[in-house]
């Protein structure tokens, strides 16, 4: 009995899903919780394991094909991955003359004639019956995954299309590919969050002075007493951030129709690189974390987004971001609120710059700070407050321990 190769259980807030990549070719030995197919969303990559050992069947949705929420996308045939050894190798037995008779062992009648009706040689069915014998129905899967060859193909050839295409001098040629299923969802996101939120971005400075040299201390003794975790800036961000946020809960708010939703939490989410583009884990309740904590997380993150393991649910909600543009070397930009978030803190490089203090002229190492924000429902004070708030605190570590 052929059991059913389901799309996993979408969450709410994910509508469908494609199919980015099967890993088995029908006739191929399966093993249970073994990679079969990746399906691809608008935030991550979900990866569907066999449930049983065999043979996959016929493939119905194909590569590119979109899937809804637990569609069946192939099928699981009887049998193991011990069976389909001896299978495979009496397939050239199978090619024996196709009049051979009823008592063939390898390959029924039925399925002989089925396979010669639609040019497939029957020594390439891996059979799934007693004894490795190739029945109809695996017949019939063959013919289904040589129709879907060709729809396939394409689809395959589109894979690596997140990488620019690199051209020769003097190349006038084009090339087209079409986006990935992230890309095209961010695109759409972006667009909306401008033509619907009344978004205005704030700036300021921050002398990153104190925090550099509280790290450059006690950096080697954080690694040692935290199991291996390095001391980062991102984390005194994070805490900064968070902290602000309990001051002005309309930041950490959004909208919802004609209500105001604020949270008594803090889900912060860190803007991360990718080979898929830029992916938005979460970090719940950071307002309870300590610089350990966070920067262990964020670390975790990194490593999973590399991997493409992050699951939807390290990727879903968040009632506020951070980005940094720094690591790549942004000096200044406005980055964009991800709704139904009410604001987004950017990060950018830090350089070294003169600025008059005492009214001395001194080195420091300086860094602009970006706030882009709803002014649906924060005002401008609001928003400048906050960014301050979040400047004093970075360039006093010391009000993050006293809370003031």
């Amino acid at each position: 009995m052929a059991i059913e190769i389901k799309a996993p259980t979408f969450p709410e807030s994910v509508a469908d899903g494609t199919v980015a990549t099967w890993h088995k070719k029908p006739g191929d030995a399966v093993k249970r919780d073994e990679l079969i197919v990746d399906i691809e969303t608008d935030k991550v990559v979900l990866e569907v394991l066999a449930t049983a050992d065999g043979v996959l069947g016929a493939i119905v949705k194909n590569e590119g094909d979109t899937v809804l929420s637990d569609e069946v996308l192939g099928s699981i045939g009887e049998g193991s991955a011990a069976a389909a050894a001896p299978a495979a190798a009496a397939a050239p037995a199978a090619a024996a003359p196709a009049e051979a008779g009823e008592d063939d062992p390898v390959a029924a009648p039925a399925a002989r004639k089925l396979a010669e009706e639609n040019g497939i040689n029957i020594a390439s069915v891996a059979g799934t019956g007693k004894g490795g014998r190739v029945t109809k129905e695996d017949v019939v899967a063959a013919v289904a995954a040589k129709k879907a060859a060709p729809a396939a193909a394409p689809a395959k050839a589109a894979a690596p299309a997140a990488a620019a295409p690199v051209f020769a001098a003097g190349d006038r040629i084009e090339k087209r590919v079409p986006m990935t299923r992230v890309r095209a969802t961010v695109a759409k996101r972006l667009v909306e969050a401008q033509s619907n939120m009344a978004m205005l971005t704030t700036f300021n400075e921050v002398d990153m002075t104190e925090v550099m040299a509280l790290r450059s201390k006690y950096k080697d003794l954080f690694e040692k007493s935290h199991n291996g975790v390095r001391l980062g800036f991102m984390s005194f961000f994070v805490k900064a951030a968070t902290e602000a946020l309990k001051r002005f809960p309309a930041v950490n708010a959004s909208i919802d129709g004609a209500d105001i939703v604020y949270h008594g939490y803090a889900d912060v989410g860190v803007a991360v690189s990718s080979d898929r583009g830029l992916v938005v884990p979460v970090l719940r309740n950071a307002e309870l974390m300590s610089l350990a904590e966070i920067e262990g997380g964020i670390a975790t993150f990194g490593k999973k987004a590399r991997d493409g393991k992050l699951s939807m649910d390290e990727m879903t909600g968040g009632t506020f971001t951070i980005t940094n543009g720094g690591t790549f070397g942004s000096m200044m930009s406005t980055p964009i609120v991800n709704p139904p978030q009410a604001a987004i803190l950017g990060m950018h490089n830090i350089l070294q710059r003169p600025m008059a203090i005492n009214g001395q002229v001194v080195i420091r190492p300086m860094m602009y700070l970006a706030l882009s924000y709803d002014h649906r429902l924060i005002d401008g004070k609001e928003a400048v407050t906050f960014l301050v708030t979040i400047k004093n605190l970075l360039e006093d570590p010391a009000r993050l321990l006293l809370d003031i």
